[in-house]
């Protein structure tokens, strides 16, 4: 019985010692294949570089400006403006075929006024012009009478007055022909007229149309309204933080979004006083520079306002890869030797972005011996993402 004791007592003993330690090597994490690959580069044929038509370069010091974004619309000054009317009461006969949005040039015929008082201010006229032809000649008559004592100094002196008289007379009623567009001098008794012709005041554009044919009309209708493009600008509301950056004659890029992405250019040239409590801006004048858009008034305009030129490092537009919150680019060494060549992220903080140029400072330093894609980056892009998209299976 005690051997039974003894035995059971030997077996519990080596059942509850130490675990035997594991003298083999401990495992170890495996890395993450995306990280190996962005460390150890992304790796092109010379060919495929070729065929990519990837170039490496340097960067640029260039002028590029900061600048401010507003928003506004196309407009007019008010003396783009001009109303056609007639300058005498009558029937308005033979207006022209023009419907809204013709463009019409300064003199063009609009149509006809008719008014028989016309034809009254044309014979008293005559009459004036032949009454004092009359007084004329018998003032000269007069006048050499009393000369030869034969005649009366009174005679004369009244003979003057009714010369001059009929002069002034003779004047206005000139005048008065000329005013609704009748030319005096080529006024006879053949050829008295009835009818006066309508002349565009100004070239521009027809806005509206308030005439046809037969209508009467007044001095005080306005028949058509015509607006002149040549003084088209730009009004931009300011914000009240960055109108103090603004001044006259900084260059102002601007694009209509009803119209696509072209860009046209325009200039400060006044800037407003009055603060806009409404929505906190000041309005600034810009007028138009080189090529126009299509003239609709009131059009939507997003602009911006350049401000002093800085010189800064800068690399084509293309050559900086943006993903998501993160800008960089790509180096690779400067030689052509090589089979395979070998691109390094850097990573990078864009600045402003100017006529294809973007201001960019490195946050990675540039490898001794290297230089930036700064053509076909998106192909290089492409291909770490293919690599790491085979890592990944």
């Amino acid at each position: 019985m005690k051997a039974t004791y003894a035995l059971l007592l030997t077996l519990l003993l080596c059942t509850c010692g130490p675990a035997p330690e594991n003298d083999g090597p401990e495992e170890e994490p495996h890395p993450d294949p995306h990280e190996q690959q962005q460390d150890a580069g992304i790796h092109l044929t010379a060919e495929q570089v070729r065929n990519m038509d990837i170039r490496l370069g340097d960067f640029t010091d260039l002028k590029l400006n900061d600048y401010l974004s507003a928003t506004g619309v196309l407009g007019l000054p008010p003396n783009a403006y001009a109303a056609v009317s007639t300058r005498a009461a009558g029937f308005v006969h033979d207006v022209r075929n023009y419907v809204e949005g013709d463009y019409v040039r300064k003199g063009a015929t609009l149509g006809y006024l008719e008014n028989v008082n016309f034809i009254d201010q044309q014979q008293y006229l005559l009459e004036a012009r032949a009454e004092l032809e009359f007084l004329r000649q018998e003032l000269e008559r007069q006048e050499q009478l009393v000369a030869a004592d034969a005649g009366v100094l009174k005679t004369v002196q009244r003979l003057r007055a009714e010369v001059a008289a009929k002069e002034a007379t003779l004047a206005g009623l000139s005048q008065r022909l000329e005013y609704v567009g009748i030319r005096a001098a080529d006024v006879t008794p053949a050829n008295i007229i009835d009818r006066v012709t309508l002349f565009a005041p100004r070239s521009g554009y027809i806005t509206t149309i308030n005439v046809h044919d037969g209508m009467y009309v007044e001095p005080s209708t306005e028949l058509m309204e015509l607006i002149d493009e040549d003084h088209l600008h730009l009004e931009l509301e300011v914000f009240e933080r960055d109108v103090a950056r603004v001044e006259v004659g900084q260059r102002v890029s601007y694009r209509i979004p009803a119209l696509g992405p072209q860009q046209y250019e325009a200039e400060v040239h006044v800037i407003g006083k009055e603060f806009n409590p409404k929505n906190k801006t000041v309005r600034v004048h810009a007028h138009l520079r080189g090529e126009q858009p299509p003239f609709v008034e009131g059009r939507f305009a997003e602009a911006r306002i350049w401000l002093d030129d800085q010189t800064v490092a800068a690399l084509p537009e293309a050559a900086v890869v943006r993903e998501g919150e993160t800008s960089y680019v790509y180096a690779a060494p400067d030689t052509t030797q090589e089979d395979e060549v070998t691109f390094t992220r850097l990573l990078v903080n864009p600045g402003t972005t100017d006529d294809g140029f973007t201001a960019v400072r490195l946050i990675d330093s540039l490898p001794a011996g290297m230089r930036i894609v700064t053509q076909g980056a998106y192909f290089v892009y492409a291909q770490s993402r293919v690599g790491s998209m085979e890592h990944d299976h």
